[in-house]
């Protein structure tokens, strides 16, 4: 609908392309978010709550209330502005940007954009009224000495912290806690009769009573005391805490489960393809407890079949349910070291919805068809009942197809023939995938073992093999085929987007190539497939390692959207994720919008327009990172554990990171990293180079290099800060030889 003037449209009798999902929302309905931007856009100015609602004729007590709501909500979600004359006016992208907070140690901080977009830098005073998480309004104040964009706080939209976990102390008459998370640089000051009975440096939970304003710091009161030291098990429990993960399952949705039952009722599996004869099977790590997918190949004329079946978390988690209120809160199961908070409860993630041998289940299935270069051809989504036939391991199935062991080969006959197919089907794709672009960077991951106690015996590190890239190449072309399905009925979706490198990462990337005689092909806009050429081009140098992360680190990070802007690291045009509903709250959005299709109905009667996907997008992606820095933390905590004892022994590591103030290394074979302070080299004045990644010494000619082998020694180990200092075992032989000074004659 074009809006030409004021005079062309009556909003109160305007048609609301979306009034069918707005209807399903509520008895009363009231305009949609889209509806209400027009209308301000219309106008040109900006509106009061009493005119938005007479100019759409609202006059029920409900109907007032649901649009107060809806207006608070879009202010909150950076749709709208609430100004001083208490009025909405539309936020205008170029001016104003919305986005999270990032807070750090030192007292600055960075609002990380919405749209995807570079960071903007905080200074501490705009960082005074705010804190980690928080979500926020900026206006873009200025460019600072490093070039990059200073931001100036217009608005607080969303306050995200609500509790902290630290140290209490006790100073003359003021009482605070410092917190634990190390992104919130500000104090809490304790209020008198908030301390209960908590005793100086012990760690506690604080409740923030008023958040902190740029005059003064956020004040609280002791809600728990967890004790004086972390006992096994506690760096967990803190973690929660500070990150505010949600971890205790409503009354009201324990309720709603209770009829649940731990089979599939006859009635569920009407009207699904019958796929229980099939020889689907799953294949996941040996501590795998939720089975999201199954697979199972045949050979066809022209190729390949593949199917590629899902847990069909949608058909017991409904809109709006409790259920569903509590996984979008979540929106992702996080996963500690030997302990997991899933996202749904343990009936549905281990029971119902989880693909376990021998048991009917219900599940989405992706049929694709692939031909001789691993092309897809045709694919299509249905909804079936299955029965795994068997739950094997990624280290089983590698042994059967690379190692050819006969002895299960024996145990698995039946499957063999299908499984022989999986992999002959995965290599042909595997070339499809190098000659598209995709990338594929060898990163080191690694695993905890514990002994008794909890203790931990060792850090090992994970191998994938050819199995694990077998299921993950399936579960991409799976998620590919799932986007360009919503992308065809133009349904609002959420994608999982993954832009290429900004220009002042190129342009620094570039420089630090240039340096090693290296360059990086595609010019302004290199694609994945050049910088796959040059890793491929690397692979045999001894700095291979320095040169990757170097790539990795010019990337930006993925996120949640329902802006098509393909996915770079991929090299896709459109990706969505489709294969994991029981831990990603975003897969479960995708299987909704397949299943609305399936059933032959129309676009507008779908539940989410696409504001609601622009929401729901940011909202996954925040509680992503939470989950990642949550887990972080805790295997910090643990690897500080670890070298306790270890304080006085040298080890030999490689550079991971370098910074102004010194540079981190990574042992080897110990998978640990710290840090060697600029204050404990050589004697000589270290000069930052963040182009090439180094520090360079000015009179010895002593360089330090992001990638060189060093040899360390524990020096300090730091539970409460979770860092680990080192210093040189020996000071080491100059990176780079002091050029011999000629003398003048």
């Amino acid at each position: 609908m074009t809006l030409k003037s004021k005079k062309d449209v009556d909003f109160s009798s305007t048609k609301d392309p979306y009034a069918q999902r707005e209807a399903e929302k509520y008895e009363n309905p009231i305009p949609s978010r889209e509806l209400i931007l027009q209308l301000i856009e219309h106008d040109g100015k900006p509106l009061g709550r009493e005119e938005i609602a007479a100019a759409f004729s609202l006059e029920a007590e409900d109907q007032l209330e649901a649009l107060r709501r809806r207006l608070r909500a879009m202010e909150r979600d950076g749709q709208l502005l609430f100004n001083r004359g208490k009025k909405y006016c539309l936020v205008n992208n170029e001016d104003l940007i919305a986005g999270r907070v990032i807070g750090h140690a030192d007292g600055f901080g960075f609002i990380k954009p919405d749209d995807g977009s570079d960071d903007l830098f905080l200074s501490p005073r705009e960082m005074n009224p705010l804190l980690h998480n928080d979500r926020a309004l900026v206006r873009v104040a200025g460019i600072d000495k490093k070039g990059r964009r200073e931001g100036a706080v217009v608005e607080i939209l969303q306050r995200n912290t609500h509790q902290v976990v630290g140290r209490l102390y006790k100073e003359d008459e003021f009482t605070y806690v410092v917190p634990d998370n190390k992104n919130i640089a500000q104090t809490i000051l304790i209020q008198k009769g908030g301390v209960g009975k908590a005793k100086q440096g012990q760690i506690v939970v604080a409740e923030i009573l008023e958040q902190p304003t740029k005059l003064r710091q956020p004040i609280g009161r002791i809600i728990e005391v967890m004790g004086e030291h972390l006992a096994p098990g506690m760096e967990i429990e803190m973690a929660i805490r500070s990150y505010e993960l949600p971890n205790q399952w409503p009354d009201e949705l324990l309720e709603e489960i209770k009829p649940l039952q731990k089979d599939v009722p006859e009635s569920a599996k009407q009207d699904r393809v019958d796929l229980r004869e099939i020889q689907l099977v799953t294949i996941d790590g040996e501590d795998a407890r939720d089975f999201d997918d199954a697979v199972y190949c045949q050979r066809t004329p022209k190729g390949w079949k593949l199917l590629v079946a899902i847990a069909d978390v949608s058909h017991y988690v409904q809109i709006n349910s409790e259920l569903d209120k509590e996984a979008q809160k979540r929106s992702t199961s996080v996963y500690f070291p030997e302990r997991v908070i899933p996202m749904l409860p343990e009936i549905l993630s281990n029971g119902l919805c989880s693909l376990n041998p021998n048991v009917d289940r219900l599940c989405m299935v992706c049929e694709l068809y692939i031909d001789q270069q691993g092309q897809v051809v045709r694919s299509r989504f249905f909804d079936a009942v299955m029965s795994s036939h068997a739950r094997l391991t990624y280290n089983e199935v590698a042994k059967m197809l690379v190692d050819g062991d006969k002895e299960l080969a024996e145990k698995y006959k039946t499957l063999m023939p299908h499984l022989q197919q999986l992999y002959a089907l995965y290599k042909v794709m595997r070339v499809s995938r190098e000659q598209r672009g995709a990338m594929d960077f060898d990163t080191q991951e690694t695993r905890i073992i514990f002994g008794a106690e909890r203790k931990i015996e060792k850090i090992v590190p994970v191998v994938r093999n050819d199995a694990h890239k077998l299921i993950e190449e399936f579960m991409i072309t799976a998620n590919m085929a799932a986007a360009r399905f919503l992308n065809s009925k133009k349904m609002p979706k959420l994608l999982r987007i993954h832009e290429g490198p900004s220009a002042d990462k190129l342009l620094n990337l570039k420089t630090f190539l240039g340096e090693l005689g290296l360059s990086l092909g595609g010019g302004a806009k290199p694609t994945p497939l050049d910088y796959m050429h040059l890793v491929e081009s690397i692979k045999d140098r001894p700095d291979a390692h320095l040169i990757q992360t170097v790539l990795l680190r010019s990337m930006s990070q993925a996120i949640y959207s329902p802006e098509l802007k393909g996915h770079f690291g991929l090299a896709l045009e459109a990706y969505a994720h489709f294969t994991s509903p029981i831990r990603r709250y975003p897969d479960l959005l995708v299987h909704r919008a397949i299943r609305h299709c399936l059933q032959g109905k129309p676009v507008e009667s779908f539940f989410y327009g696409v504001p609601d996907m622009v929401v729901l997008g940011e909202q996954c992606s925040a509680n992503e990172r939470r989950a990642d820095d949550a887990t972080r933390d805790v295997v910090s905590w643990l690897k500080c554990e670890y070298m306790m004892d270890k304080v006085g022994e040298e080890f030999p590591g490689i550079i991971s990171a370098v910074t102004s103030f010194g540079f981190f290394v990574e042992l080897a074979e110990v998978y640990v990293e710290g840090l060697v302070h600029i204050s404990n080299l050589a004697q000589d004045y270290f000069h930052f180079d963040a182009t090439s990644h180094q520090l360079k010494g000015e009179r010895t000619g002593i360089n330090y290099r992001l990638g060189d082998s060093v040899n360390v020694r524990v020096v300090r180990v730091d539970l409460d800060e979770k860092k680990i200092d080192f210093e040189l075992a020996e000071q080491q032989a100059a990176r780079t030889k002091p050029k011999k000074r000629r003398r003048k004659k």
